[in-house]
């Protein structure tokens, strides 16, 4: 007689503590792992994706199942992945090329004494959107720029505060910034769809954040100041005299621009951006951009020896090997997020917040928040995008609406919030780099608290959600609830 098979024990359905032990064990092991020894917040990551993997093994789940929910996550993210190693490449040759060196160059003509916060914010705009990164842009323009709010008479805070604006709008908007690349990996959305739908919030952030420099400006700068503008002339001759810089050198990022604008999709729009910019680094840089240069420089970046330490720092960097950290990070978040779906624990948590979300703006708002106490609890910019943009994206799209929606409040609250907790990673680096407190510059840091406000403030009026379609709702839209599957859809 055969003896019948006893069917497989179904795994228990999660209860709301045990996905706040998982969160709290991550929480616990980033506090110490960043604050105390100052590690880098990968393995910290993978930590939290060994809490997740043992809560789901206790609650009766597989390893086959759970293995499978990490591949799932991992897939996910494969085109963030692909996206961050072509912008490295891209970086690399824009670099070798002129074109980075060019889009600096011409910034720093932007500065002037009598304008000189307005020219800050614009200066750190300028090389973030080129570099793709606002501790780069810090640690060198803003150094140089507040060695000239000191000879201008400026209040130092106010100074650190126009940097720091310049710096995250330029880190916000930037295809090239890996939180960029990385928030819509988590919503579900590409970065070029990403990028033209934060432009109308945005837009009005920073330019409110000009209008206020400017009245401030025209307050503490006086034209009778000696400013002491050494710092930036040499800066500018460091340049001129390692490249040789033209305004056609500004073509490539024009390019790039254009294609978000006439929705290329991201990965061919990124890649005309590499092409224009190897077309173009032979003509102006001669020998110095050959083929064999331009391979280097997209794989392992550029090293430059200008002798300008500011300079030098800015510009090392770039190449699919700069960017493999990211990649690496990007690919455990979604393993840990991967596992907290598909075990349901991330779902627990999300339905007693989202409880109180009813209407699209409640959701927006609830998206900001977290990511403001994920920049606090766990005090890293890439988490405060990576753990809410996987708690709520399947909320989203119940809601009807389209993962733009969610990438955008991602960024406007993760990536600019960071700078403003004292202990978060962001927070550390700008008081070791400027030598100004968090609670110094917090009041003039404009931008960084202006946006998740005026996002909030949007979302209520539909100017920043979307529909499925997606069309921004407006005050009296509606939500269809459908969601499209494929990124070319979206």
């Amino acid at each position: 007689m055969v003896k019948e098979k006893k069917p497989d024990r179904q795994p228990r359905q999660p209860k709301v503590y045990h996905a706040l032990i998982v969160f709290g064990v991550l929480i616990a092991i980033m506090s110490v792992g960043i604050i105390v020894y100052g590690s880098n917040v990968h393995v910290p990551m993978f930590c939290g994706v060994i809490a997740a993997a043992l809560m789901a093994l206790w609650l009766g789940f597989k390893w086959e199942t759970i293995e499978k929910a990490m591949m799932d996550g991992i897939y996910n993210a494969l085109q963030a992945a692909i996206i961050l190693m072509i912008v490295g490449v891209l970086i690399g040759v824009w670099i070798v090329s002129g074109v980075v060196p060019a889009m600096i160059y011409y910034g720093l003509k932007l500065l002037s004494p009598s304008i000189f916060l307005v020219a800050a914010v614009l200066i750190c705009s300028v090389t973030s959107l080129a570099t793709g990164t606002s501790w780069g842009t810090m640690g060198t323009m803003g150094l140089a720029l507040m060695g000239i709010a000191v000879g201008l008479d400026i209040p130092a805070p106010m100074a650190a505060g126009a940097i720091i604006s310049g710096a995250y709008f330029g880190d916000k908007m930037s295809p090239l910034s890996d939180t960029t690349n990385l928030a819509p990996a988590m919503a579900g959305t590409d970065v070029m769809t990403h990028v033209k739908f934060m432009l109308l919030p945005t837009g009005i952030a920073y330019g409110l954040t000009l209008i206020i420099f400017g009245i401030l400006g025209g307050i503490y700068v006086h034209s009778g100041n000696a400013a002491d503008m050494s710092a930036v002339s040499d800066m500018s001759s460091a340049l001129a005299s390692e490249f040789c810089l033209s305004p056609v050198l500004l073509l490539p990022p024009l390019i790039v621009i254009l294609a978000v604008a006439f929705k290329i999709p991201a990965i061919p729009g990124i890649t005309l951006g590499i092409i224009a910019g190897a077309l173009l680094g032979p003509v102006f840089q001669g020998a110095d951009c050959g083929l064999g240069v331009l391979l280097e420089a997209g794989m392992s970046g550029y090293v430059s020896d200008t002798g300008i330490e500011a300079i030098d720092s800015l510009l090392t960097t770039g190449g699919i090997e700069n960017m493999l950290s990211s990649v690496s990070l990007t690919l455990i978040a979604m393993m840990f997020g991967g596992i907290m779906e598909k075990t349901g624990q991330l779902e627990v948590v999300v339905n007693r917040i989202i409880a109180l979300a009813k209407s699209p703006a409640a959701l927006v708002g609830t998206t900001e928040l977290t990511c403001v106490l994920s920049n606090a609890t766990m005090p890293e910019q890439y988490i405060s995008i990576v753990v809410p943009g996987r708690m709520y994206a399947e909320a989203y799209r119940e809601q009807g609406l389209h993962p733009k929606t969610l990438s955008n409040a991602l960024e406007s609250s993760g990536t600019v919030t960071s700078a403003l907790i004292p202990w978060n990673t962001c927070g550390v680096f700008i008081f070791a780099t400027l030598g100004i407190s968090t609670v110094s510059y917090l009041p003039f840091a404009f931008f960084n608290w202006l946006m998740p406000v005026i996002t909030f403030a949007l979302a209520c009026a539909g100017l920043t959600v979307a529909g499925a379609d997606g069309k921004r709702l407006g005050r009296k839209g509606k939500v269809r609830k459908q969601i499209p599957e494929t990124t070319e859809e979206r």
